[in-house]
């Protein structure tokens, strides 16, 4: 189980996030949506503390991390719960697709490179890139970098994957395959928390989805009901524009 408590975060005198409690049971994935602004990747990023709260507590399965008093210590322990699936791929261009994924195996789990060789190739071949395993970043496409990305992530076998706005970089056409990717390891019970704009993904993927603005989670549900049956009036105009399809009563 994955849980925040009372996270909160400012920028000099901007406050980002304004006292945050999100609960995320094992095996869900948590969909976060909401306007430019609201905070939503600042939040992802506090989990794995590439944001550092300035309050609160996060809670990663057995792990807790009180945010006020972390030490390097704690936050190294922290980051190996989590793996994080960024919008601009951040692979290694210097690396082959295959390397990319090896690299945590052998630096950060300590493998042995036979063994991390093998894991990798299994991981790529999994998110359909078996035949690119000598290919370099920049031999690939926009999508494909991401599903190396993905195989990354799945490497580290994390207690969670965190998703950046994975498809915002890429081009329309391209948005299927890594979203396809990302439905194929839900249904294999990963715990993942997802930013995107993807309505369709969030609707049809997640078990829970979160809407913020201004910092704060403004409503939460299932799909059904925050889609469906909205409570908030902010809630229902950022649907009503998003959404148009939907007739939301405001």
């Amino acid at each position: 189980m994955i849980q925040l408590t009372n996270i909160t975060k400012s920028f000099g005198r901007h406050q980002v996030l304004n006292k945050i409690d999100l609960t995320v049971q094992k095996g869900e994935v948590v969909v976060i949506l909401g306007p430019s602004g609201s905070g939503k990747t600042t939040l992802l990023r506090c989990v794995n503390y590439l944001e550092k709260p300035n309050d609160g507590e996060i809670l990663i399965g057995d792990y807790r991390l009180n945010c006020k008093h972390a030490s390097k210590k704690d936050i190294y322990q922290l980051r190996q719960k989590s793996a994080m699936v960024f919008q601009q791929y951040n692979l290694f261009k210097h690396k082959t697709a295959l390397e990319n994924v090896m690299e945590g195996l052998v630096v950060v789990k300590k493998l042995s490179k036979e063994e991390a060789k093998t894991r990798s190739i299994a991981l790529l071949e999994k998110v359909g890139l078996g035949s690119k395993l000598d290919a370099y970043p920049s031999q690939l496409s926009g999508g494909q970098q991401q599903r190396v990305g993905i195989a990354r992530a799945l490497a580290l076998e994390p207690e969670v994957i965190l998703f950046d706005e994975p498809t915002s970089a890429l081009d329309p056409e391209l948005v299927g395959e890594v979203l396809a990717v990302i439905r194929k390891i839900a249904k294999e019970g990963i715990t993942m928390i997802v930013v995107t704009h993807e309505m369709g993904f969030a609707r049809d993927v997640a078990n829970h989805v979160v809407f913020m603005d201004g910092g704060v989670i403004v409503e939460e549900g299932t799909p059904v009901e925050l889609f469906n049956n909205p409570q908030e009036e902010r809630t229902k105009q950022f649907l009503k524009r998003i959404t148009p399809e939907l007739n939301y009563s405001i």
